[in-house]
Formats: C-alpha cells, sequence, structure tokens
C-alpha cells in the first residue's frame, strides 16, 4: 500500500528571518532528493518553500517543470511529480513551511483541494487550486463547478467551525456532498484544515484519499485541553489497525512530551523517524501498526494553537 503522499519536509525561518532552513524530512524511497534538500536554503519567494512563505497561504504546485521549483530533476528521479507548501502562521508571523510530495502512477487516486471565500466577492466558497490523481477526472470536473455555502460539505464545514474535520467514511453521512462521484473513483477519506492567513479571505486545504492510496498510513486529529496542558485524540484511522476511536488507546499526551507535545509548546512542525517511541500507548499502537515516521503539524489562529495533526508514514 502506497500512501498518496510520498515524502513530507519542514522549513523554519533561519535566526535572521532572511531565508527557510531545512528542518527535518521524511523521502520515503527518495533519499538523494532528502540528501540534497538538507542542504539547501530558500529565501521568500524562491522556491515551493519561499512561494508559500511569500503568500502566506498554501500553494499547490501540480508540475514542477518550467516554474520555481529548484529540485526538478532530482524530484523527477525519485518519482515525485508534485508539491504542495502549507505556510504555519501566528497571524502575520511565520513559524515553518510544511512540504509534502506526491507522484503520479496509474492507480495514484486521491485528491489535494485548496478552497477559498473572499467575503468581499462572494458567499461561496470555490476551488482555488487542485491536485487530482490519475484516475479522478471525474471527480475533478465536478470539483471545478461546485461551490460551497459556510456550514455545507467539508470545507463550508471548516469554514463555519474554524476547525479541522476528518471524516474516515466519506460515502456515509451527510457531510460530504460529493459522497457519490466520490464512490466511483474509490475516494473515500477526507481531512480539511483551515489555514489562517489574515487579510486574504478564508482558506481550507482538503485532502481525499482512495483505498490503495490512502493519504497516510495513519491520520489523528489532537485537540487541546482547556487548560492547554495536553492534547487530547478525537479523531483517526489507521490503515493497519482501522478507526481509532477518541482517546481509546492513545492517553493524553503532556505538552512538551513527544512529538506531538512539543509541537503543541512550540507552534512548529516535528518530524520523527521513532513512531514507536512516542510516549505510552501512542507508540506502543505505532509499533504494533508498523509505523516509524510522524509529521506532528500544529494548526494556529490568531496565535493560539487550535489542534494538531499526526500524520504517520
Amino acid at each position: 500500500m502506497k500512501p498518496f503522499i510520498r515524502a513530507i519536509e519542514a522549513w523554519v525561518p533561519s535566526p535572521d528571518r532572511t531565508t527557510l532552513a531545512h528542518a527535518g524530512g521524511w523521502y520515503g524511497s527518495a533519499p538523494a532528493f532528502g540528501a540534497l534538500s538538507a542542504q539547501m536554503q530558500f529565501g521568500q519567494g524562491e522556491g515551493l518553500p519561499g512561494q508559500a512563505w511569500q503568500h502566506g497561504h498554501p500553494i499547490i504546485l501540480r508540475q514542477f517543470e518550467g516554474s520555481y521549483f529548484k529540485r526538478t530533476a532530482e524530484a523527477h528521479a525519485a518519482g515525485l511529480t508534485c508539491g504542495i507548501a502549507i505556510p504555519l502562521m501566528a497571524g502575520d508571523f511565520l513559524l515553518a513551511v510544511v512540504v509534502m510530495f506526491c507522484g503520479d502512477d496509474a492507480t495514484h487516486a486521491g485528491a489535494i483541494e485548496l478552497w477559498h471565500n473572499d467575503a468581499s466577492q462572494s458567499t461561496d466558497m470555490t476551488l482555488a487550486d487542485a491536485y487530482y490523481g490519475t484516475t479522478a477526472e471525474a471527480f475533478e470536473s465536478i470539483a471545478r463547478h461546485v461551490s460551497f455555502r459556510r456550514g455545507t460539505g467539508l470545507p463550508g464545514i471548516v469554514w463555519d467551525t474554524g476547525m479541522p474535520l476528518f471524516i474516515d467514511d466519506l460515502g456515509r453521512g451527510q457531510r460530504f456532498l460529493r459522497a457519490a462521484s466520490a464512490t466511483k473513483v474509490g475516494i473515500n477519506r477526507g481531512l480539511a484544515i483551515p489555514c489562517a492567513n489574515p487579510g486574504q479571505g478564508t482558506w481550507v486545504l482538503a485532502f481525499l484519499s482512495a483505498l490503495g492510496t490512502p493519504l497516510a498510513l495513519r491520520i489523528e486529529v489532537w485537540l487541546p485541553d482547556p487548560d492547554r496542558t495536553a492534547l487530547h485524540r478525537v479523531a483517526g484511522h489507521c490503515e493497519v489497525l482501522g478507526k481509532l476511536p477518541p482517546g481509546e488507546g492513545a492517553l493524553p499526551i503532556a505538552r512538551g512530551a513527544g512529538t506531538l507535545g512539543r509541537a503543541m509548546a512550540s507552534g512548529v512542525p516535528g518530524i520523527s523517524h521513532q513512531a514507536g517511541a512516542e510516549p505510552g500507548a501512542l507508540g506502543a499502537s505505532a509499533r504494533a501498526a508498523g509505523l516509524t515516521v510522524l509529521l506532528a503539524m500544529p494548526l494556529l489562529r490568531d496565535g493560539r494553537l487550535l489542534a494538531v495533526i499526526g500524520w504517520y508514514f
């Protein structure tokens, strides 16, 4: 089972905030691409991480040729053909940029969609950009002609609540309005996250994956408790162990403990290559599922932590 996301990396501002420096990554079967990336830095507007920094909202780069991407030959040699850069902001202040890479092959089903609303222009949320796998042409056509009102559909719900939403079975219930077309191409899970950008409207990034190419081997959504001393899992699914009920099998993660707890405390993403060493039951569960890599991605609004998303590979 190949995940839809084939590689991940994190970039953080240098001490003088003039460039972005490599802060870790997982490159799967692309170690040479990873070794090159670890030596690079990007200024504002430079390369994919720098573009996300400059614009302050997610950037989807569907192809590398003829673009500002700096590692095209090496990426193609590793089978990577698409990149998504997600700036993590505290107000106008950039904390980090997370970059995810996908690769096209004959069975690469799924989608990553960027939805946007500008209240001065519309009451709806429309598709700003997207990347679709090789088997989702019909689903793509529908997506490019649909819009969502606040509170309606996966993007509209996240717009309304301002909180991330994970749905492990898009074919059930009424929250995903394109369920029929998604089912036809095998898309079955969805994660949508709010992307803060003061002054540029509302942005929602939606990840949709299929049975054969899940987004990751496990996804978890963790929320802080009221006094912000710990994280509690509220949703998740493991492709090996199945649905992860809220709280079950994962004790609260104390602020600063493990990769998730450190992301909570710092607001900066963390990548661990020892998922099985996470605290308590969380590490035991990762070992049982054979998971080795964990990306802890914090989401903030107005400088306050909303949630931490756990991506496992």
